[in-house]
């Protein structure tokens, strides 16, 4: 019962969902409650991720199979995705550009992250991203058909949530934890809380490797782990550490490259390899 409080009190704190009442008398809340409630942040993905492929497929079927239909469904649902997490996410990717995109030393990167306007960076960055995301959508209905186009954003959503939490495990945290939006979540990632969110990914794993060719499945962990290497060095070699900015960044980052696995044709040599285990 313990877990599923955490999973309601992660659910409240990265979307606009509200928990009240009964039930948020029942869930409780404390600072050592949220920090264990991040390793439910694939589990908030499920909910996040139901909701964007539900608009994904009602949208689709509704404005027919042409590349104007597909990326339009691709446009209403990330808006809707957007909306139900309060572009939390998007604002950490938008901040982390502002930050890190100049030669800015690590000092005034922090500083400049913490500034709630956004700048070229950041809104380069995030229409870049966002633009990126409609255009895999569209693809990957095109080219997979509605039903396997709304698992891909579903699986998508969950699993670019877990590679944040191996960034928070590998990496301390940087930022003044006094003035941080994320400061209840400063502590690193106990190992219970990863184990929590690698027990809400391991269906999404299952559910993509239904859905999808063995070739495609393991280009997407090889997509996902290597991101997030790349990311968490740069993490580590920019500002020393995470800020719950990059987090997000982490997340938005993984889940492109998650659909961008999908949509690619994979190696020659991998998809051979693939074939030989099924």
């Amino acid at each position: 019962m313990q877990a599923l409080r955490h999973f309601f009190i992660a659910l409240q704190f990265f979307t606009r969902i509200p928990v009240t009442g009964a039930l948020a008398a029942w869930v409780g809340f404390s600072p050592a409650m949220l920090r264990a409630a991040a390793g439910h942040f694939p589990g908030v993905g499920w909910v996040v991720g139901a909701a964007g492929a539900a608009a994904f497929a009602l949208a689709l079927a509704a404005l027919g199979g042409t590349v104007a239909g597909a990326w339009a469904a691709a446009l209403l649902c990330t808006a809707a995705t957007v909306w139900l997490t309060g572009a939390f996410h998007e604002d950490g990717l938008a901040d982390t550009c502002d930050g890190l995109g100049g030669s800015a030393q690590r000092e005034r990167a922090l500083v400049i992250m913490k500034d709630s306007r956004i700048g070229s960076y950041g809104t380069v960055g995030l229409c870049l991203a966002l633009l990126l995301k409609t255009a895999l959508l569209a693809q990957l209905a095109a080219q997979w058909g509605p039903l396997r186009a709304a698992l891909a954003l579903l699986c998508g959503h969950v699993l670019s949530r877990l590679m944040p939490l191996f960034i928070m495990r590998w990496l301390p945290y940087v930022s003044d934890a006094d003035a941080a939006k994320s400061k209840p979540l400063a502590d690193d990632v106990s190992g219970p809380a990863l184990l929590a969110g690698l027990a809400w990914s391991l269906p999404a794993w299952a559910l993509a490797g239904w859905a999808f060719s063995p070739a495609r499945l393991l280009a997407c962990a090889a997509m996902l782990a290597l991101l997030t290497w790349r990311l968490g060095r740069l993490w580590q070699r920019r500002l020393q550490g995470f800020t719950g900015d990059v987090l997000g960044a982490t997340q938005q980052v993984c889940e492109l490259g998650f659909y961008l696995a999908l949509a690619a044709s994979p190696p020659s040599w991998l998809a051979a390899w693939a074939a030989g285990l099924s």
